[in-house]
């Protein structure tokens, strides 16, 4: 695949030939898809093999992502990857879409508690900046309140205030077909206001990304 991409031939193909001339390039390669990429048994090996072919393919400036629910980072094996990771260009990328225990369980339903959660964002981001992914929505036409909100925002400055290094916030919102139908898009604007309030509360650079027009 890196090769395909190097060469030119991965945009001959029908699925990718319609990919703007300037953005046919590497950017990143990417650990993420329908399920936790931490919990794979061999997932250090993964990123070892990657890191390697990486530096063969003599794109060692190509940043090795890992997009996580952020709940097992800390466990031996994981925090090793990580380890790999730091030395080979790369970032992690963790989701956090809630300020509360209530909201969490609603749009996350996860395996473990926030508190658990953010204890793990916070102790990778002691050693390395992240991004932190949050995904916002509406659930019966009605967008996240104030106060959930306002936890979240806390909750940011909690990461902050514990020696943890945030480089970027992402603020999106759904751009596929959600598994429940009563969950839809914000909208542009609802999007910028809690990027905005993100800048404005916490000093984290915020960027928005919208869901379909």
């Amino acid at each position: 695949m890196l090769d395909e991409v190097q060469s030119g031939r991965l945009f001959l193909d029908p699925a990718f030939v319609d990919v703007p001339v300037d953005r046919r390039g590497l950017t990143d390669i990417a650990f993420s898809g329908d399920g936790e990429p931490t919990t794979c048994k061999y997932f250090r090996e993964c990123v070892q093999l990657v890191a390697d072919l990486k530096r063969a393919a003599g794109l060692a400036r190509i940043k090795i992502i890992l997009i996580t629910d952020a709940c097992y980072l800390t466990k031996p094996d994981v925090a090793a990857a990580l380890a790999v990771m730091d030395c080979n260009n790369g970032e992690i990328w963790a989701k956090l879409d809630a300020g509360t225990e209530a909201y969490y369980q609603l749009v996350n339903r996860p395996n473990y508690p926030l508190g658990h959660v953010l204890e793990n964002i916070m102790a990778a981001a002691r050693i390395r900046p992240i991004v932190i992914q949050s995904l916002f929505m509406r659930i019966d036409a009605q967008p996240p309140d104030e106060a959930e909100l306002m936890a979240y925002v806390t909750r940011l400055n909690e990461i902050k205030a514990a020696g943890g290094k945030i480089k970027l916030v992402q603020v999106y919102t759904i751009a596929r077909h959600p598994a429940e139908s009563y969950v839809t898009a914000l909208s542009m604007d609802d999007v910028d206001t809690i990027t905005s309030l993100v800048r404005e509360t916490t000093d984290l650079a915020a960027q928005s990304f919208y869901g379909p027009p």
